[in-house]
Formats: structure tokens, sequence, C-alpha cells
């Protein structure tokens, strides 16, 4: 039986008592922002002393592995739990068969194994995904008119996250959306013995247009050009069907899902978290941080939306937030 509140009329029931003070707001708050909600994605860049300014994104750098760890320093002790990798492939890396995904000496693979040396305690997420290997931008392996093939991008991804496991990240995730992959990626890595290996399932992955600064960090925009990722990224008009996503990877072996992108995506984070009540993860994309960071420079909005954002997507039903904002909101809840 559906519980039936008791009327509140006015003036017996008076809604703005509650919002008079400080003191009372702060009891009364239903949804908490904590530290403990924020991953940093971070983009790494070949070479050693390396910074580079990603245009689209104000504020954020590709970074050489040396200044990668110094920024993992700042992380920990703002109590960040986790980071997650996205590498810049240089151009003469890239190929048809994104080969170089799975090179151990590939650098994911190297920047995850020197985090672990030099911080074991923070969490390492590395991307699976073929879009920054190939030459076409594609998160997979074409045929002659272009179709990303899944069955064999879905060995491809085996070999890619089984050589992060081996670097030692802590949580691979597929961000591909090749029908499948979880449950080989779950049986290769327990076949290999990496048993406490998490997987995060992009499971809710919309083809949106939010991704675009992204795209530009990572350099595989201009490979990819005026193509798009329709025929396996989802459609955004869609709903229903990210529920099936989310069930098919959890049936497959995933430890967490996904929904990306994040505030226009707030109803599929309600839903995936209410209908499966399982860990549920949202990507504040990079075209997100574009606009308020956009909208904060020209005087639009104040800094204030940046804290605001990720109370909405912690209350929409995420557990874990990736963001670029990630180390503003550990200082701003600790006060610093």
């Amino acid at each position: 039986m559906t519980f039936q509140p008791a009327p509140r009329p006015f003036p017996l029931s008076r809604m703005r008592r509650s919002r008079k003070d400080d003191f009372s707001r702060r009891l009364m708050r239903e949804t908490r922002l904590t530290t403990d909600d924020l991953i940093y994605p971070v983009f790494v860049l070949e070479g050693t002393g390396q910074r580079e300014p990603v245009a689209s994104m104000p504020g954020i750098e590709r970074l050489s592995i040396d200044l990668l760890l110094e920024e993992a320093r700042e992380l920990v002790e703002l109590g960040i739990p986790a980071v997650a990798l996205f590498p810049v492939t240089p151009a003469e890396a890239k190929s048809l068969d994104a080969a170089e995904a799975w090179n151990p000496e590939g650098l994911a693979q190297r920047a995850t194994r020197a985090l672990k040396q030099h911080f074991p305690q923070l969490g390492v997420i590395t991307d699976v995904a073929l879009d920054p290997f190939t030459t076409h931008g594609q998160d997979g392996i074409i045929d002659e008119q272009g179709y990303v093939l899944n069955d064999v991008t879905v060995e491809a991804l085996v070999r890619q996250a089984l050589s992060h496991a081996e670097a030692g990240a802590d949580i691979v995730a597929p961000s591909d959306m090749m029908d499948g992959r979880i449950l080989a990626i779950r049986e290769a890595l327990e076949d290999a013995g990496y048993i406490n290996t998490r997987i995060l399932a992009y499971s809710a992955k919309y083809a949106s247009a939010y991704y675009g600064p992204f795209r530009d960090a990572v350099g595989s925009a201009a490979n990819l050009g005026k193509a798009d990722k329709a025929t396996y990224q989802m459609d955004p008009a869609n709903s229903d069907e990210a529920l099936h996503e989310v069930a098919m990877d959890l049936a497959e072996g995933a430890d967490m899902v996904m929904v990306k992108p994040g505030m226009p995506y707030l109803d599929i984070v309600q839903r995936v978290k209410e209908h499966h009540k399982v860990p549920t993860f949202v990507y504040q994309v990079s075209g997100e941080y574009a606009m308020h960071q956009a909208a904060i420079a020209n005087g639009w909005l104040s800094e204030a939306v940046i804290m605001e954002s990720l109370t909405v997507i912690k209350r929409a039903g995420a557990d874990a937030i990736l963001t670029y904002y990630a180390k503003h909101a550990a200082r701003q809840l600790r006060g610093l």
C-alpha cells in the first residue's frame, strides 16, 4: 500500500520555517555531497615535464607521467578516492587494429604502474576503449564500410583490459558500448587470476554532442571527423533501453555501472538507481564542464553552480561522480 501523508494545510504547516536559519537548513538537508563521491579524470601525455592546456576545457591540462604523480599527491591530500586515466596517444602509435591499446609499455599501462607504486591508496580506473588508438577515431575495429565490428572489437577490448589489470589497475572501465564485452572481460580476468579487478561498465553511454572537448583532449576529434558513434552508443531519445543495457552488463559481471553524460541525463540516473539498486556512477562530461567554465568566465553564472551541479547529480542517485571539478569540490568541502 502506498503511504498517504496527512494533509498539512497552511498556516499549521509553513514550509519556510525550516529554511529560516542556516543551522536548520543543514539539519533538514536530504542530500550530502562528500569528497568520497568524487573521481578525477586526467589526460596523460608522453614525455617528461610536459604540460599542455586543453583549449576547450579551461583549467584542464594534459600531463606527462611525472607531473601526473604530482597531481596524484594533491588528490590524495584532498581525500579524493580515485583517478580515471585517459591517454593521449601519439599519431604514429595509432592504427586500424588499435594494437597500442594493449601494449604493456603503453602510456596508460605505464601511468597505472607509476600511480600504484607511488600512491597505492589511490584508486586507479582505466578506460577500456579503442578510440584513442584508432586512426579513424571510432571505439572499435571497422569494416570496409566503416561499420564498427562488435565481436572483433570485443577481442581487442579483452586484451586491453588484461593489460590494464596486469599493470595494476583497480577498476577497468569499458566505455565502448559493444555488446557482450563485460562477460568476455570478466571471464578473461577470472581466468588470468585478476579476481579482484573491478569492472565499471559504461552501460548507459549516449551518443551525445557533449563529448566534443574530451575528444579534443585525447586527440581523437580530428580522426573521427564528421563521423558519429550512433551505431553503438545509445540514442538520446531512449530511456527504457538504458535499463536493459544496465541489466545485461550486471548479468555479465559488472560491479558498478555508469550513466554518461550527467546533468542532461539525470532522469536516466534516477531510473537506473531505483530499478537496479546497484552502485551507479555518473560522468559529468567535458561539455558540461566547458559550458560551466564559459558561463563563469563571462560572469553569466557564479562558481556556486559547480557545487550545485554536483549535488543534483548526487540527489538523482549517483554513488560517485567523475568530474573535472573534483579538486575544486574537495577544496570547497574541506573549507580550503
